[in-house]
């Protein structure tokens, strides 16, 4: 299945600023699950099979009108995810376009809700940065509550895959020496555009993946090249973090960001970014620039007038 959450535009059915509502996309178009009482992905996570099998059933009904695509907007399916777990340096072909060995395990860190952005959101490139750039990623959707689990039965805590697009400000990645405000920003995290439940996906490892920038290719690539699988990714994080339904596990990125292309290549305002991976379908974002630009990148960045005391 694929579900994704929504809202209806100016023009379309309903009120014009409306709550989200989830759907399930069929060839038809979209059909609202509020019938079925059903109005988030959060709450089949929460829920138990039987929420489950309402969507199951809501499949069945061929009579119900479908919602024109064209009619709504998309919104992020997970709002307010209880944790985005990411990972760093999770592809092969990613470790060799840097010169680096593969990490010998999985390295973590972390996005807060405030990251989330919704299909064809807006990107604000923030003043801090003239270094703005992608990453496609495949995201894990937990399913159920989960610790300690071993790699052979991780993917039964698995509800089903979605996009992360992993915006990331490369000048601050580097000065601040961890990854948490160059990729932590708000809205640095668009997310979409459906999620694709785990029946319908049989093999997360066999999924290519591409981002584009104003329709260029920049990443193309397979989720084959990930260091460390989606099960032993799951089984390690849970180790020590206690899995919860609705929290994200974003996989890593593959070769082709912009910072490692020859010459090094950032995201501007105007551009026009998607990402792509097989089954789940685009998740398109834009660009637009934080006003005004500061050419003092320290003032800038918040960090000029904190160096200047420190030295003094």
């Amino acid at each position: 299945m694929k579900l994704l959450a929504f809202a209806a535009l100016p023009d379309g059915d309903g009120d014009p600023s409306p709550a989200p509502r989830v759907g399930l996309v069929g060839d038809g178009g979209i059909l609202d699950l509020a019938p079925f009482g059903i109005t988030s992905i959060h709450e089949l996570l929460a829920g138990d099979r039987t929420r489950l099998r309402e969507v199951e059933r809501a499949r069945a009904v061929t009579d119900r009108p479908l919602i024109d695509p064209a009619s709504v907007a998309l919104r992020a399916p997970l709002p307010r995810p209880g944790k985005i777990i990411c990972i760093g340096l999770n592809y092969a072909d990613h470790c060799r376009e840097q010169g680096i060995d593969p990490p010998a395990y999985p390295r973590i860190f972390a996005k807060f809700a405030n990251a989330v952005n919704d299909p064809g959101g807006v990107v604000v490139r923030p003043a801090a940065t003239e270094k703005l750039d992608l990453e496609c990623e495949l995201a894990v959707v937990i399913g159920r509550e989960t610790s300690h689990v071993a790699p052979a039965e991780a993917l039964d805590a698995v509800f089903g895959y979605t996009i992360v697009n992993d915006i990331t400000m490369r000048d601050l990645q580097t000065e601040d020496r961890q990854w948490l405000r160059a990729k932590g920003s708000d809205g640095f995290a668009p997310m979409g555009p459906v999620v694709l439940t785990r029946d319908e996906v049989p093999d997360p490892q066999a999924l290519r993946l591409q981002s584009r920038v104003n329709g260029e290719t920049w990443q193309d690539s397979s989720t084959a090249e990930m260091v460390h699988d989606v099960p032993t990714l799951i089984a390690f994080v849970s180790r020590f973090i206690r899995l919860e339904p609705g929290d994200l596990i974003s996989t890593g990125t593959p070769a082709g960001v912009g910072h490692y292309q020859q010459p090094p290549r950032y995201l501007a305002a105007g551009d026009r970014l998607a990402c792509e991976i097989e089954g789940i379908g685009v998740l398109e974002s834009r660009v637009v620039d934080e006003e005004p630009r500061i050419a003092d990148h320290a003032l800038a960045a918040g960090v000029g007038s904190l160096a200047a005391g420190a030295r003094t």
